[in-house]
């Protein structure tokens, strides 16, 4: 996309900006020409000129969109409005898990004339005088370009806001002793299958050492899934795939006691200074070798911790992660998924 952020600024004042609404016989033939060059089949309710531009509000195929033009006669891009169950689940997901709080005030898929199509999302806090930020992503859903606050941030503040009694939005109870343990709902226990195109990836790179497993389960809403299978040390693994693509992200770790990372331990001992609390799982994630974040660069390790302590007489569970630092980065609001406790 080499002019993509040049397009997204283009939309805003076109969007917000003076308008001055002009007949057909007014357009210049050159841009007629165009749209018909553009469109095989089409009907244009409006036209509108702007300064340097002739924007056509049109109906194609069922899909009332917006068409704009130079001038000059050039096709600039077109713009069509599109509903949030309409986009990519990848898309939809990273929004969802990454922006709680946040609603998307406007969604639109953009043709432009590089050929280049994509999703601009418009999202803002759910507060009075919020600012918008704006997202890009491509016709796949994995985000390209933004001016979002970093994830954490907002998850955190979001945290915050919703748990006023707690320390930095670590959900913890009135004393700020501990974080508060989550019931587990009922594990899901439907079996999935993975893509050929994952099959062969696990088999190819992770089979020669599988003793027991591959089990596979579903994550993140069905968006990932995860094999798990045990080595011959009895080690504990996991590879999470990515079901849209078939691609490998993140390789998972199940550590021994005697390896749990000392500076997560503090922060445990610490929060839960003075109540009994246990360890139920502590995995290492490190990205695939080819996997890359949306910023086109390779994401660090992080811990995913689960602990346990006993409340009226029931197992409840806190999961948190943590960073490559061994720093808490936050809460996680339930199970993973049906092999989230061993």
């Amino acid at each position: 996309m080499k002019r993509l952020l040049l397009i997204a600024l283009l939309c805003l004042p076109l969007l917000a900006g003076a308008q001055t609404k002009v007949k057909e016989t007014e357009v210049p033939k050159s841009v007629l020409i165009t749209l018909a060059k553009t469109y095989d089949s089409y009907k244009v309710k409006t036209w509108y000129q702007a300064p340097g531009q002739y924007i056509a509000d049109f109906v194609i195929d069922g899909q009332a969109g917006r068409g704009y033009f130079t001038a000059g006669g050039d096709w600039q891009y077109s713009s069509f409005p599109v509903k949030m169950k309409e986009c990519p689940t990848l898309m939809t997901t990273y929004i969802t898990d990454n922006y709680p709080g946040y609603k998307a005030k406007e969604i639109n898929y953009i043709e432009e004339m590089g050929g280049d199509n994509y999703y601009r999302v418009i999202i803002a806090r759910d507060a009075i005088d919020a600012t918008d930020c704006e997202m890009i992503f491509d016709t796949r859903g994995k985000l390209m370009k933004t001016n979002a606050p970093n994830p954490e941030d907002v998850k955190r503040l979001y945290y915050t806001l919703n748990n006023p009694e707690s320390d930095d939005g670590r959900n913890t109870t009135k004393k700020g002793k501990r974080p508060l343990p989550e019931v587990d709902q009922p594990n899901d226990t439907k079996v999935v299958e993975p893509t050929d195109g994952i099959k062969a990836h696990f088999d190819k790179n992770h089979a020669k050492r599988v003793v027991k497993g591959p089990e596979w389960a579903l994550r993140d809403k069905g968006v990932r899934i995860v094999a798990y299978y045990t080595n011959a040390q009895k080690v504990g693994l996991e590879v999470v795939y990515n079901m849209e693509n078939s691609t490998a992200e993140w390789l998972g770790k199940t550590l021994e006691k005697e390896r749990y990372k000392k500076g997560i331990i503090k922060y445990l001992d610490e929060k839960f200074k003075g109540e009994k609390y246990m360890i139920e799982k502590m995995v290492n994630y490190t990205a695939d070798g080819k996997y890359r974040d949306e910023t086109g660069k390779k994401p660090k390790p992080y811990t995913y911790v689960v602990v346990s302590q006993k409340v009226n007489k029931q197992k409840k569970y806190t999961r948190m992660e943590f960073d490559s630092k061994d720093t808490f980065m936050g809460l996680l609001a339930g199970p993973l998924d049906s092999h989230d406790i061993q």
